[in-house]
């Protein structure tokens, strides 16, 4: 009894510093998030009177001055194009190679799946002088479109690693009860596997996705001309100019754009992306 009484107090303790440890890191990824939210809505005169106060009116014309005249409407669409883009070849490319890796056996197959995973370690950055050369031999500096290519190549280990794995954990006989209904072997990827491994689809849209809009190193090396420029990349030209003059308000409006997009899509596809972890575990 008295053992029992132990464990559930140490139950207790434990399961308390748990939630003062989550409920910490909550407070240091909402407060900064809601303090450069009300900072986007204030003139920069309330800005450096204090910078904890409430704007005095909530008004849009920080948001208007830096979808205008600092072009973050043009480098909004520019990320728009190369997240979706690159997200399309990623799927392109990552969605074959990974049912190939897990279904085939064939000479190199081991190798390939080594470098695969080999290349979960590689960063970008580590790579960004070759890539640059690659990348001007080839003519896509200053291209959306190279970019996004390069951005799928890029996630690819990271997207067979996931997909590989789900694949793996679909039997082989709801592929070969398609065959004998007719369906080729795309037709069956399209209309059998793709339904199965739809958490494992959604693991990767989510996260490449993610990394695609907030990706900076590639997209400054890579893309010179002003009219070509990514949100990141545009955001930090836009946070040099503002460093010299007094328009703090449309600096802090151009963050809450860039971030936007992101926690709109984690709000709709959280669900998802949960329900894909657990499955994940499961599996595992």
């Amino acid at each position: 009894m008295v053992r029992d009484s132990k464990i559930t107090v140490k139950s207790v303790f434990t399961g308390t510093v748990v939630r003062i440890i989550l409920i910490s890191f909550l407070f240091m990824v909402v407060v900064p998030m809601l303090w450069t939210v009300m900072q986007s809505f204030k003139t920069s005169q309330e800005f450096f009177a204090d910078p904890w106060a409430l704007p005095s009116a909530f008004e849009m014309t920080n948001y208007v001055s830096a979808w205008n005249k600092a072009n973050m409407s043009g480098y909004f669409f520019n990320s728009v194009y190369v997240t979706l883009v690159a997200t399309a070849f990623m799927m392109l490319l990552a969605i074959p190679t990974s049912y190939c890796l897990a279904r085939f056996k064939f000479f190199g197959c081991e190798i390939i799946m080594l470098a695969m995973t080999l290349g979960l370690f590689i960063q970008p950055t580590y790579i960004l002088v070759p890539l640059f050369l690659l990348a001007a031999k080839l003519n896509l500096l200053n291209n959306l479109t190279g970019l996004s290519l390069i951005y799928a190549v890029i996630q690819l280990p990271f997207s067979v690693f996931i997909l590989t794995g789900f694949i793996k954990g679909v039997s082989r006989e709801y592929e070969e009860a398609a065959e004998i209904d007719g369906c080729n072997r795309l037709q069956t990827i399209r209309h059998v596997v793709l339904p199965l491994i739809k958490p494992g689809v959604i693991t990767v849209l989510i996260f490449n996705f993610m990394g695609f809009w907030n990706e900076y190193a590639m997209a400054f090396t890579l893309l010179t001309l002003d009219e070509k420029k990514t949100l990141p990349v545009g955001l930090q030209n836009l946070m040099e100019v503002q460093r010299f003059s007094t328009d703090w308000g449309a600096l802090f409006a151009g963050m809450v754009i860039v971030i936007i997009p992101t926690i709109i899509i984690y709000i709709f596809l959280n669900k998802k992306l949960t329900e894909a972890v657990n499955v994940g575990g499961i599996k595992g």
